[in-house]
């Protein structure tokens, strides 16, 4: 854990130890209580929504999950709450990964429409079921039993509460600064981008889906025991609603904000339950009328809420975020062996893509030669960002084939999805760079060597939860350092992505790129936005690159930049080639002259 985080989790730590031991309030205790179980819940929404982009409005009935498991187990058998908290879990992990499987494919307006159905379901459920008592509920739970000492009141569930809230808090932390974190923060960034990383991206969402769903899961059964009677009523879609509240008003993007969101909205809550019937001489659930102007108001000043607002305020006081330490002695990943000099690498074979009656790709055919660097030209709308598209399975060929050197020949790759072209060893860049603007230079770049590493999905996350894949981390890290500072920005390893020059980005998304250890890179105008000195030393690293082996496909608009760097040129326009050959044979060309190169000045 990093010395400043650890200051935090210590204030944190001793603030929980010594609120139930002062002469506190009962009803502070109370509210302390709902917070801490309110925030958990929340901070699986951060994870969900606020880190992967994906809106739930069903987590209450997880929480409902997690209370109805144990109050049926220790009520109706006698087991114990620590089996039931494990049966809670274990059910919830079943039921979160089948809505998971089916849900999270939704996207847009769906996804949501998807959670609020699901929510409803389950919640009609917990009170139509006999063994649940229908709409009564369940009481007569036993109290927590802990090392002999009965939890059996407010005062003395808060620590296990807030305990758990802490263990809950350190796991995001520690899984969202992990290879798999980085997986699940690039889905904000869009599955383009993550899936040409190699990123599954249907997979990770199912995961941080089941993530979120236990730690509700969790909070309801802290419920169960500490209320020691479950009823339908606070797992409904209104709880499920709210809860998506607080983490959005506490700043979804970010772990503590779970924690203030809640507390500012079970406080605030509390207020005005008994300001406004005073206020208004009538009795009713004014406070949401007052929650939806909020939250109006929120969105249009502060979209990522409170958060980032109170760390400004108050970084004086607050630790900086620790800079990512890099081991020069980590253990240096392998690198694939490159084709010999002369072999075809990459075959285009009357390659078509249509979209309705529009032939974006016209019949193309070109191929790449190991250690060749290609250029791509064409105007505008000329198809090449389909054709880069097409060779890494961002687009399904509509018709043709084309074929990637592996395991000694030429195979079809057509049809593959992203994620197992970039296995192969194809890395791309990005016509519109794809960036994660909050991350460092060094995590972005990270991001890249994802499949570098044995991965097992679960188990992985297991592992990234208790810290236990340092060396495999290092060894990631120290690749990107190294790629970082093979590009030239090894000054700017800890600097946020977005608050580098456009030029600048374009040169990260190539050693993002060049992490993936690719045989064949593929370059999306990557002289865009770069002064001439920075061009010069771009072609310098490409005309490196070549000599180690790599091939290089790029699309590039500034032709004296690729006049003096490409040893082959394709021509398209409107989707078909118009000419291909060396560069002094294209130059000349008459076709490419009008099409192309004679509107240039």
């Amino acid at each position: 854990m990093k010395q400043g985080f650890n200051r935090i989790y210590l204030v944190f730590l001793i603030a929980v130890i010594l609120l139930p031991l002062l002469p506190t309030p009962e009803f502070w205790i109370t509210l302390a209580n709902y917070i801490g179980l309110y925030a958990i819940v929340a901070l699986g929404l951060v994870l969900l929504t606020g880190v992967g982009g994906l809106t739930s409005f069903g987590q209450a009935a997880f929480v409902g999950l997690g209370a109805y498991s144990t109050a049926y187990l220790s009520t109706s058998f006698g087991l114990s709450p620590w089996l039931g908290l494990l049966a809670g879990l274990a059910l919830t992990m079943l039921a979160a990964y089948t809505i998971g499987v089916i849900t999270m494919r939704l996207s847009g307006h769906y996804l949501p429409l998807g959670t609020i159905a699901w929510g409803l379901s389950l919640f009609f459920l917990f009170g139509n079921l006999e063994f649940l008592g229908k709409y009564d509920g369940l009481n007569g739970i036993p109290p927590v039993d802990l090392f002999g000492f009965k939890l059996d009141s407010g005062r003395r569930m808060y620590a296990l509460i807030w305990l758990m809230l802490l263990l809950a808090i350190i796991a995001v932390q520690n899984l969202l600064q992990s290879r798999p974190g980085r997986a699940i923060r690039a889905l904000r960034g869009g599955g383009v981008m993550a899936e040409a990383m190699g990123v599954n991206t249907a997979r990770m969402k199912v995961i941080i889906f089941v993530i979120a769903a236990m730690l509700a899961s969790i909070s309801g059964w802290l419920y169960a025991h500490l209320q020691r009677a479950v009823n339908p009523t606070p797992f409904g879609l209104n709880a499920g609603i709210e809860y998506l509240f607080m983490a959005v008003v506490g700043g979804a993007g970010h772990v503590w904000g779970a924690l203030l969101g809640s507390a500012l909205l079970t406080l605030l809550k509390d207020k005005l339950q008994s300001i406004l019937p005073a206020l208004l001489g009538a009795n009713g659930n004014f406070e949401i009328i007052v929650f939806g102007i909020l939250l109006i108001l929120l969105l249009q000043r502060a979209r990522d809420g409170v958060w980032p607002y109170l760390s400004k305020l108050f970084a004086r006081w607050l630790p900086p975020a620790p800079e990512i330490v890099v081991p020069a002695n980590a253990q240096a990943l392998p690198v694939r062996e490159k084709p010999g000099g002369g072999q075809v690498i990459l075959e285009v074979d009357l390659a078509r893509k249509q979209f309705g009656g529009l032939v974006a790709v016209n019949d193309m055919q070109f191929s790449v030669g190991s250690g060749q660097i290609v250029g791509l030209i064409g105007p505008n709308g000329a198809g090449k960002s389909t054709m880069f598209n097409l060779v890494t399975g961002v687009l399904p060929l509509t018709s043709g084939t084309i074929r990637f050197f592996r395991d000694g020949s030429l195979q079809a790759i057509s049809g593959l999805p992203s994620r197992e072209i970039v296995k192969l060893g194809i890395g791309r860049t990005f016509q519109h760079v794809r960036l994660l603007p909050t991350m460092t230079v060094l995590e972005n770049v990270a991001i890249g060597a994802h499949l570098r590493a044995k991965h097992g999905d679960i188990s992985e996350v297991i592992s990234s939860v208790l810290c236990r894949n340092q060396k495999i981390e290092d060894a990631l890290l120290l690749e990107a350092k190294r790629q970082l500072e093979r590009v030239g920005l090894g000054a700017m390893l800890h600097e946020e992505a977005g608050s580098l020059a456009l030029g600048q980005q374009r040169i990260l998304e190539i050693a993002r790129a060049l992490c993936c250890d690719p045989s064949l890179l593929l370059l999306d105008e990557p002289a865009a936005g770069l002064r001439y000195k920075e061009k010069q030393e771009l072609a310098s690293l490409l005309n490196k690159l070549k000599a180690e082996g790599m091939s290089v496909l790029l699309v590039e608009h500034d032709m004296d930049f690729v006049m003096n760097l490409t040893d082959h040129l394709v021509v398209m326009e409107f989707g078909t080639k118009i000419a291909e050959g060396l560069p002094q044979q294209v130059q000349q060309n008459p076709a490419v002259l009008e099409a192309y190169l004679g509107g240039i000045d």
